[in-house]
């Protein structure tokens, strides 16, 4: 059983910028395809980026191409979402999540286990 912790969400002004961490427990980490998603009030969850097992191929959703930055320690079992110019449309809760087979998949069924996530807010 792996465990995410999410952290790293807070309130920022539009064209700020904020790192996410997601630290893993439990497992593998080196062996987990590693995402964020992210859910804005009253929307459905959608994806915002993944990466490799060894952080070499990484993916993101058009929206934030760019702009986010996803990123992994193996030897700290943690995952990083470096967000910059952030805008209010980024405004969610993001939440990581790990994949034991592979990874870049942007449908979320495709993930094993789920943070509880982390709110971000960006004000205009």
């Amino acid at each position: 059983q792996v465990t995410l912790v999410e952290s790293g969400g807070g309130l920022v002004q539009a064209g700020g910028s904020l790192r996410l961490s997601c630290v893993a427990s439990g497992g593998f980490f080196g062996t987990l395809g590693m995402a964020w998603f992210r859910q804005a009030r009253g929307k459905v969850r959608e994806f915002v980026a993944a990466i490799s097992q060894g952080g070499a191929t990484t993916y993101y959703a058009d929206s934030v191409k760019g702009r986010f930055t996803i990123s992994r320690d193996n030897a700290k079992n943690t995952v990083y979402l470096h967000m910059n110019n952030l805008q209010p449309d980024d405004t969610a809760d993001y939440t990581c999540a790990a994949d034991r087979v592979s990874y870049g998949a942007t449908r979320g069924r495709q993930y094993d286990y789920w943070g509880q996530g982390t709110q971000v807010t960006v004000s205009s």
